[in-house]
């Protein structure tokens, strides 16, 4: 059976059935349909007091076309932690619309280790996604208002920094002039679109605690500049409170289940590539008060996702990780070592061997922040034997242990060996974790820490513009952030193509913009876009409505 038939063929519980399982009674849901809901946000205050549970972060080695199955991990390491007898929830993000109608399809999970409705999930679920998105361009539409309006805040508009967005792969939005046709339309501006998940107001959303939170990172958000070069805030137009309206119901987490009915809150959505890559802060510490594990992932591989959810969400939620599961498969490190795709199901072991690097660097990367770490090889029914003893073997020379999991295939009970050891690094309290650099250091210095401790960069090189803008953001009073930086998730590096864990490369930084609102300074590297474009064959080409009113395509 496919991922979405899987899927359809589910035995969902009703919702409400699914809340009673973390103790939320009835009136204490928004039901989104029989199989979906929000929390409301009194039940969360409600939580306060109480204690936590663990926290363990599923993250992976560097992404490739052979797959690794990172979110389908995350699900079923939960579901085997509740067949063991464990409390367990599961906390992921909302897949973003682009991604799902261009290269990569659904993001759910997959086999029998997923989250449901999928095809709900994937598509527009409980509308948070336009919510953001809706926020976000109403703060452009009052920027430019205000300035046709008499420009009360004197804001340059050479200098405004805010573009707007749109929850779809579109290239051809990623550099535009507005208001052109006459001065009935405004003052013709260079501008652009991002993609809905880079919003800083998605940011915003997945650090926020609470809707005064909300408000106050809302109004802190800077616009732009004035002719002085002061720097204008969202709040300085009065936008922060009808935002903050639009993004009342969004800031509820959403609660659904997985295929072995355990609870699974899929909340907020950010890249990891282009922004900070982990769910919702809320949807996180909630979980934390229901439960006695949680399990949520951090986008791409753990140079990216793992390092922003230590050094981002970690470190201003006051998050302790309790332990970290490192998902690889024999085929992408085949791949790492430089077999091709068409050449994956032979056995190779002495490829496997040269691509294991990957992994290698990825496990003593997240050492670096004080985790325990455990690696999960997502089993492929092409791996052979000798293959998975020889990746068992690299791993226990690192003093990891590599363990086998067919929760794909067989769901919850294919996983349960990593389930007991999960539980086991969780309940040892051998987790120190601590953040990669300290808030004191300036923030370029933070750039290159990033650069050559986690992805072995030999030089970071700095543009000149971006540079300046950096001391710009320092004198205005944000040396304390950290750093956001934007790369490719295929590679250490700034090149995709440079495969395994390359070492002594350069990092150049073209680009940098102050998020004062979401709390970090975003670095653009390389060639990253913030706004990506659809592939020569979108998914979208395949997704249609069958005959019975179903989508099919879609996974």
């Amino acid at each position: 059976m496919s991922d979405i038939e899987i899927a359809r063929a589910a035995q969902k519980l009703p919702i409400d059935q699914i809340g009673a399982k973390l103790g939320i009674g009835y009136d204490d849901l928004i039901p989104y349909g029989h199989d979906k809901a929000k929390i409301s946000a009194a039940f969360l205050r409600s939580l306060q007091d109480r204690p936590d549970g663990r926290l363990i972060l599923v993250t992976a080695i560097n992404p490739t076309p052979a797959g690794e199955g990172k979110t389908t991990t995350t699900v079923g390491l939960v579901d085997g932690l509740n067949r063991i007898g464990r409390k367990a929830v599961v906390c992921v993000r909302e897949p973003s619309l682009g991604p799902c109608f261009g290269i990569k399809g659904g993001a759910a999970g997959g086999g029998h280790a997923q989250v449901v409705p999928m095809e709900d999930i994937n598509l527009h679920f409980t509308g948070d996604f336009h919510a953001i998105t809706s926020a976000h361009n109403l703060l452009s539409a009052m920027i430019d208002n205000h300035i046709y309006w008499g420009n009360a805040e004197d804001i340059d508009t050479r200098r405004v920094t805010w573009r707007r967005v749109v929850d779809m792969n579109d290239r051809a939005l990623r550099s535009i002039v507005g208001a052109l046709g006459g001065a009935r339309n405004g003052f013709p501006r260079e501008t652009g679109f991002d993609i809905t998940v880079a919003s800083e107001v998605m940011a915003i959303l997945c650090l926020a605690t609470d809707l005064d939170d909300l408000e106050q990172r809302l109004g802190s958000i800077v616009i732009g500049y004035r002719r002085d070069k002061s720097p204008v805030f969202a709040r300085d137009i009065k936008a922060d409170g009808a935002m903050a309206v639009l993004l009342k119901d969004a800031m509820q987490p959403n609660l659904v289940q997985t295929l072995e009915n355990n609870p699974a809150l899929v909340h907020g959505g950010p890249f990891a590539n282009i922004a900070h890559g982990c769910n919702s802060v809320v949807a996180t510490k909630a979980a934390l008060k229901l439960a006695d594990y949680v399990v949520t992932e951090a986008g791409f591989g753990a140079d990216l996702g793992a390092e922003k959810f230590f050094d981002i969400k970690c470190r201003k939620a006051g998050l302790k990780p309790a332990a970290a599961v490192l998902v690889a498969t024999v085929r992408a490190l085949k791949m790492n070592g430089g077999v091709a795709k068409s050449d994956l199901g032979l056995e190779n072991v002495e490829a496997l061997t040269r691509g294991a690097v990957n992994l290698g660097r990825h496990v003593e990367n997240i050492r670096a922040f004080g985790v325990p770490v455990v690696v999960a090889i997502n089993h492929f029914t092409s791996d052979t034997e000798q293959e998975v003893a020889a990746l068992q073997a690299y791993a226990q020379k690192l003093g990891v242990e590599a363990i086998v999991c067919r929760h794909w295939a067989e769901g919850g009970a294919g996983i349960e060996a990593l389930a007991h050891r999960v539980a086991q690094l969780a309940d040892s309290d051998t987790a120190h974790f601590q953040p990669l650099y300290g808030d004191e250091l300036p923030l370029q210095e933070k750039i290159e820490t990033v650069a050559k401790r986690i992805y072995r960069a030999g030089n970071v090189t700095v543009e000149k513009t971006a540079a300046e803008q950096l001391a710009q953001f320092e004198a205005m009073g944000y040396s304390h952030l950290p750093v956001c930086i934007a790369k490719t998730q295929y590679s250490f590096s700034t090149d995709p193509t440079l495969l395994g864990a390359p070492e002594g490369h350069s990092v150049h930084v073209r680009e940098v913009r102050l998020s004062a609102g979401a709390g970090f300074v975003v670095a653009i590297t390389g060639d990253i876009m913030t706004m990506p474009g659809l592939p020569r064959t979108p998914a979208a080409e395949s997704i249609h409505l069958n005959h019975d009113g179903l989508v099919e395509g879609l996974f």
